[in-house]
């Protein structure tokens, strides 16, 4: 008697969405342009707010890493095979002490390449169909992604404007990202202002931004709340369903009920009839 042979487990790995992707993707070169940016001759202040982005980025790809490697089995197919490796040593942050990590950066190259094969490998048609199906995840991946560069640019712009006038309030990455984050959110506080003419510039982009950004935030979050004309319909169309089942089943025992009355009269005029025609008591003259 032979044994049969176990089947090998499944291999699993965790799959997103083209989406999801696009938002990696173009993290991912932002974070070569914020490398590349580094290594160009800009003032102390601009290359420390340049790591913070650095390392806020590295973040995300460590919290993508762990996504990935949790969601496969076994853990080899997508470390190894799938070289997540490569995406553990391109997230691995400076943290202000390790320089020299930032070379690390280049892995990202990998993912940068699998992304693009996984994107050219459909066809327009089909990019413009999911992008249509998901256009709620598109547009929030897109927004975050607007407010990411959109911080990053006003800070390091407006950061090295005002660094060269000397009645400039703004003079650390903490003052300008501040700066950068008040204003996009056309809060304005006032604590912190640029005086340059360049600097007032990048001000007004920041802003204008902001308000586009804000209004794509509110539409997301109304598509949200508020489902769509075809939703709504297949709403319709089901709460009809629904109503007309219950109409039927209310109707079905309606049958039932006058079924069993009338078994029940049959059973009260017995087999001789109705009562009325019972016999009569005869009369004696």
């Amino acid at each position: 008697m032979t044994v049969a042979a176990a089947a090998p487990p499944a291999l699993t790995v965790r799959t997103h969405g083209n989406a999801y992707e696009i938002f990696i993707l173009v993290l991912t070169v932002m974070s070569l342009i914020v490398m590349a940016l580094v290594i160009l001759p800009l003032s102390p202040a601009t290359h420390e707010t340049l790591l913070w982005f650095d390392n806020a980025i590295c973040f995300v790809f460590l919290a993508d890493f762990l996504y990935n490697i949790t969601g496969s089995r076994p853990r080899s197919e997508y470390f190894i095979r799938r070289r997540g490796w490569l995406d553990l040593l391109g997230s691995i942050p400076t943290l202000g002490f390790f320089r020299l990590t930032a070379l690390f950066r280049l892995a990202r190259l990998s993912r940068l390449a699998r992304i693009m094969r996984l994107l050219s490998g459909q066809h327009k048609r089909e990019l413009i169909d999911d992008i249509v199906k998901n256009r709620g995840q598109y547009a929030l991946f897109i927004s975050l992604l607007l407010v990411f560069i959109v911080l990053t640019t006003g800070t390091v712009l407006v950061l090295q404007f005002e660094s060269r006038s000397p009645d400039a309030n703004i003079v650390t990455g903490g003052d300008a990202l501040w700066w950068a984050f008040v204003t996009i959110t056309t809060v304005g506080y006032g604590d912190y202002y640029p005086v340059t003419m360049l600097g007032r510039i990048t001000g007004v982009g920041v802003m204008a931004a902001g308000i586009g950004l804000i209004g794509a935030l509110a539409s997301i979050l109304a598509s949200i709340l508020v489902p769509s004309p075809d939703e709504q319909a297949a709403a319709a169309t089901a709460a009809g369903s629904d109503d007309k089942a219950e109409l039927d089943q209310r109707l079905t025992a309606i049958q039932g009920e006058l079924s069993a009355i009338r078994e029940e009269l049959r059973a009260i005029r017995g087999p001789a009839g109705s009562p009325a025609e019972a016999e009569q008591p005869s009369d004696s003259r």
